[in-house]
């Protein structure tokens, strides 16, 4: 059965997260059933919608720790599923909308910050929380949000891992607009209504241009080298083994920094 539901209206494509017994946490099967409804809508829509159930509590609780590796290995390569799914996002030729409802946690702020409109209500909170279980978000991700999100900004949600509001977000210039939640479908329907009356094709160039350029950044053998040591550092390290372990157990960790 799939973790997403797929629907077409008026040329739209909306795809609804769906595996709330488990806060739509980007588990494997989770992101490979919204990668498929990518590739099935993206050729038939002129716009995507990326949403959670209406009156969701709990947008996506991010990457699924459960899959985080106990051994030594780093997980988030380019072939993990969460590196997947953002490329698909950036790289559909259609746009997409964020649409939500209730937080967002981890991995799925990244997934939603790299959407290309986000709409939130007022009650939304986003928080990206690797450093409470001692683990490094790799460089590929630290680079998707600071496209979005000013260093200063990014320093104090990375360090703190605590959540802002969408208000916040807003004034930061991290997501469009902030809505109450029974507005939230017509306002979204309403602006997608004004996107398909332009001509798909310029928006689908304009689109890869602006990804292209965002990622024309250079990065030195040097410098890759030495924030991958440090990245095998942290995934050989007693913190890392007891932030994992914390979490399962449901306590909070006790971090040494070794």
């Amino acid at each position: 059965m799939s973790l997403v539901n797929i629907e077409i209206q008026n040329e739209v494509g909306i795809i609804t997260l769906n595996d709330s017994n488990h806060k739509n946490a980007l588990s494997t099967p989770l992101v490979y059933d919204i990668i498929n409804a990518f590739e099935k809508l993206e050729g038939e829509c002129k716009a995507l919608i990326l949403r959670a159930p209406k009156g969701s509590k709990v947008w996506s609780a991010g990457f699924d720790i459960k899959e985080l590796p106990t051994h030594t290995l780093d997980p988030l390569t380019y072939t993990n599923p969460l590196r997947k799914i953002v490329r698909k996002v950036l790289e559909c030729p259609r746009p997409v909308i964020a649409m939500i409802e209730g937080s967002v946690w981890g991995g799925a702020c990244e997934m939603t910050f790299n959407c290309d409109i986000i709409i939130a209500t007022e009650s939304s909170t986003f928080a990206i929380t690797p450093a409470k279980i001692g683990v490094p978000y790799d460089i590929v991700g630290i680079f998707n949000f600071m496209k979005n999100i000013s260093p200063s900004l990014m320093k104090e949600i990375l360090f703190t891992g605590a959540p802002i509001s969408a208000d916040r977000a807003l004034q930061a210039g991290i997501i469009n607009y902030v809505v109450t939640p029974d507005e939230i479908e017509d306002f979204t329907f309403n602006l997608i209504n004004q996107i398909k009356k332009n001509a798909p094709l310029a928006i689908s160039v304009m689109k890869e241009e602006m990804r292209v350029l965002s990622e024309a950044a250079t990065l030195t053998p040097d410098d890759f080298e030495k924030i991958q040591e440090g990245r095998r550092i942290v995934y050989n390290s007693e913190d890392y083994a007891e932030g994992v372990k914390a979490f399962m157990e449901k306590r909070p960790p006790v971090f040494k920094g070794r």
